[in-house]
């Protein structure tokens, strides 16, 4: 952002979260508060092995989701059941760091998963056992960048919210006061 100010999620963090987790978690010093490091934003296109086109819309819809260029992955092995060789792009995606993340994460929080049909939350039990989460989403149409009319086909993608949470307690709870909305 060209006028210095943070984004609305990292001042809410700033000035509401870590007072929270410091007194709930009795951390001693500010240093020791988990804090959010990265967003990824994974987007598997299995079917790009027979149509290359695919993976470009993939790739250009995840761009326009994230707000920062997207990456193509390539297959590591040869798998001779999905006719896969090594090599080959399967899928694509971005990391998010700083200002972007947090932007991100504002929107995903607040905007996206409030439009998912049917939504009741998300599953708290998709920690990972070091304070990271990860989410799974069904139809990437549900962010407002996405327009319904241009798109070849619905695909689904997959969120990890990187944390120095050391237990998943930890990063439970600051996911939770940062406005994830988990189940209860």
């Amino acid at each position: 952002m060209s006028d210095n100010k943070a984004p609305r999620l990292r001042a809410f963090y700033d000035q509401e979260v870590v007072p929270q987790l410091t007194e709930t978690f009795g951390y001693k010093n500010i240093m020791q508060v988990p804090r959010v490091v990265k967003a990824v934003l994974n987007m598997g296109v299995g079917e790009a092995i027979q149509n290359v086109k695919l993976l470009d819309a993939a790739a250009d819809e995840l761009t326009l989701i994230a707000g920062q260029r997207a990456m193509i992955n390539r297959a590591k092995r040869s798998i001779a059941s999905f006719k896969l060789r090594e090599g080959m792009p399967v899928g694509t995606s971005v990391t998010l760091r700083d200002e972007r993340m947090w932007l991100f994460l504002d929107k995903l929080m607040h905007v996206a998963l409030p439009r998912v049909r049917d939504f009741r939350g998300v599953s708290p039990k998709a920690f990972d056992g070091r304070g990271n989460y990860t989410l799974g989403i069904k139809e990437h149409i549900i962010f407002p960048e996405i327009d319904y009319d241009k798109i070849d086909k619905v695909k689904g993608m997959n969120i990890t919210i990187v944390t120095t949470a050391p237990t998943d307690e930890e990063g439970r709870a600051l996911l939770k006061l940062l406005g994830m909305p988990f189940k209860a």
